[in-house]
């Protein structure tokens, strides 16, 4: 008899384990988007809980407490302020091993912080004093992207090529170490349009596409994002 309760007691913990959800902390601010389609793609995840901080809550969110109540975060968001505390908060989660998924418009973020760089494996390089023309990143709206796999992941499972009718950015500069995911031709287009990085003992992925809802309910988009949000948040 107490071997058979043993049994049901472990049988049910991983149960209870297997099936928790994925609990992401969601982050926004400093850009517009589709507001609706963009959280129905997240509501459609059944496995996944997730709460929305917009900027600057969600900076302060993370400064208090390094996030501790979620799996992964989730960065929707373009802002540039970021505090001291701010700063030392994100190099903490990289210490610890914070997963982090960056998602299209965020690859711009803190134009003046170089470790946000470091962090996301690449920069969207805005105009700004001290910057030349030639330095500058560029955009390009409404046009097919045509995206094969660099390499096999769990990020990519399941992919050869991918297709977005999207926004493409152009001259970003892309940290040599990345471990490209997926790349582009496209002329007006960087190389990479998704990666993974590691931030000191971080996982981190980056995602391009991503500029409105066309894109948003696009099923192998629906997939991709999926599929890193599992990959980053596995123990």
């Amino acid at each position: 008899m107490r071997k058979s309760l043993l049994i049901l007691f472990f049988a049910s913990l991983c149960f209870s384990v297997v099936g928790q959800p994925i609990k992401v902390m969601l982050v926004t601010g400093g850009h517009s988007y589709d507001t609706l389609q963009f959280f129905q793609l997240f509501d459609a995840m059944s496995e996944v809980e997730y709460e929305h901080f917009e900027q600057p809550a969600a900076n302060q969110k993370i400064a208090k407490d390094l996030a501790k109540d979620f799996d992964l975060i989730v960065f929707y968001d373009m802002w540039d302020k970021v505090g001291v505390g701010e700063r030392e908060a994100y190099r903490q989660m990289g210490e610890q091993g914070k997963p982090l998924l960056f998602l299209h418009h965020s690859l711009a973020s803190y134009q003046e912080w170089p470790e946000f760089e470091r962090i996301i494996g690449g920069k969207y390089v805005e105009k700004g004093k001290g910057v030349d023309d030639g330095e500058q990143s560029t955009y390009e709206h409404d046009v097919w992207v045509y995206c094969k796999v660099e390499n096999y992941t769990p990020v990519t499972r399941g992919f050869r090529e991918l297709r977005f009718f999207d926004e493409v950015y152009g001259n970003v500069r892309i940290d040599e170490k990345v471990l490209p995911l997926l790349s582009t031709r496209h002329p007006k287009s960087m190389e990479y349009v998704a990666w993974e990085n590691r931030y000191k003992n971080a996982r981190v992925v980056y995602i391009q596409p991503g500029h409105d809802k066309r894109t948003y309910s696009d099923p192998d988009y629906q997939k991709l994002i999926l599929q890193a949000i599992h990959y980053l948040a596995r123990k």
